[in-house]
């Protein structure tokens, strides 16, 4: 947990607000954001302060982490981070003469029913932690709270990057990110909050009923409360970071198009009007429900690979991939069998030998014999297109490296 002292100084610029000034502020819109971004904060921390408490370590590895070492040390830091940012926006609440809202409920139901749920929650909800941010920031009128919740904002947004790679997304799918309206942050978040009164009346929920991952070409479909009888005349709206409107389709022809990669916010409308790409305007357009989230995560990445041992193999990826950690004697090993058998191969159509190596001859005098050097963590593997300066026997006993030739031009293939 954070200590006093780094609590102190990321309440310090939003205490600030507290000092008089000279500039007539809306003080009850600025205080409505504060309150409703406190109780996001402590959903967020109570969302990964139960995880932790709940799963143990062969739960994560079960999940397809390679170590159960990486996710939890990222959640137990992210918790952290969330519950700072409660405790300076609830100062800054109490400051301007309001009390924060203590009495929400926290309900996750089947989203912490195993890790494999869990995941994807979490990255829903850092994705909607930084457009619930960016949605209010045009509400905000006073540029000292503007800045200070600017100065969370950029940390929500380092925990979606780490998010997504833990869920085989690509770090950084968008150069642009979504904001999105207090209710509408609410349509997704209000399923989990209940039993207080957040200032803000929610939209609709949105719910996608596909199984499966979501990927170019999958035709969505839904379910809401909003949704009854026929659905004639209804749209589906995707709204994508940086567009400067949503993709409008028929309702029953929502297809994901190409070309779209990471989060994207849906929501369906009784017209085919695009939705405006920017808060200010979407707030006057009419929404019958929704967002709901997805991902759609085409590009595999080194990075999620090397955290989730399943990586290669999920999501859209046909292809087949894993990954073994060997130990520098294994890899001093290979290499030197490698070496061998290529230097003792004879050039590909014709029978004579590879120029670069030694001649084969069970007459050759036999050379001194060296200490085997054991193999360790000490074992020299240099670089590509240099050379293995270990010597001695390989771990197998099979092979023995006596010396090495000096370094050789690379071979040319015959003719």
């Amino acid at each position: 947990m954070p200590s006093f002292a780094s609590l102190l100084a990321l309440a310090a610029p939003m205490m600030a607000l507290a000092a008089p000034s000279p500039i007539k502020r809306d003080t009850a819109t600025n205080l409505l954001v504060l309150k409703f971004a406190d109780v996001l904060e402590q959903f967020e921390s109570q969302f990964y302060q139960q995880a932790l408490q709940k799963f143990q370590p062969s739960d994560f590895t079960a999940a397809g982490f390679v170590s159960a070492q990486v996710p939890t040390e990222q959640f137990t830091q992210i918790q952290a981070d969330e519950a700072a940012h409660a405790t300076a926006l609830e100062s800054t609440i109490v400051s301007l003469g309001d009390k924060p809202i203590t009495d929400c409920q926290f309900n996750f139901g089947n989203a912490l029913d195993d890790v494999a749920t869990m995941a994807p929650t979490a990255r829903v909800v850092e994705n909607l932690g930084v457009a619930a941010y960016l949605g209010a920031a045009h509400l905000i009128d006073d540029p000292v709270l503007l800045t200070a919740a600017g100065s969370i904002l950029t940390v929500e947004a380092r925990h979606q990057t780490i998010l997504n790679v833990l869920n085989s997304g690509a770090s950084i799918p968008q150069a642009f990110d979504i904001a999105l309206l207090p209710n509408e942050v609410m349509a997704v978040a209000g399923a989990f909050i209940s039993n207080c009164n957040v200032g803000v009346t929610a939209n609709q929920p949105l719910t996608v009923t596909n199984t499966g991952a979501v990927a170019p070409g999958t035709a969505l479909t839904f379910s809401s409360p909003a949704i009854n009888g026929s659905t004639d005349g209804l749209f589906c709206q995707m709204l994508v970071g940086g567009m400067p409107d949503s993709i409008s389709l028929p309702f029953d022809q929502c297809v994901v198009p190409q070309g779209i990669e990471g989060p994207v916010a849906i929501f369906v409308t009784s017209d085919n009007q695009p939705l405006n790409n920017n808060v200010r305007d979407r707030a006057n357009q009419p929404i019958l429900a929704g967002p709901t989230m997805a991902f759609i995560d085409t590009q595999k990445q080194l990075l999620s690979q090397l955290a989730l041992a399943a990586a290669g193999t999920s999501g859209n990826n046909s292809g087949s991939a894993s990954t073994t950690t060997i130990t520098p004697p294994e890899a001093s090993s290979i290499i030197a069998s490698a070496s061998t058998a290529a230097a003792a191969a004879p050039t590909s159509g014709s029978g004579t030998q590879n120029p670069a190596a030694p001649p084969a001859s069970s007459a050759s005098p036999a050379l001194p014999a060296t200490p085997a050097a054991p193999e360790s963590d000490n074992t020299v593997v240099d670089s590509p297109n240099t050379r293995n300066v270990a010597t001695g026997p390989s771990k197998s006993g099979m092979i023995t490296i006596d010396g090495w030739q000096a370094d050789q031009p690379p071979m040319q293939p015959s003719a």
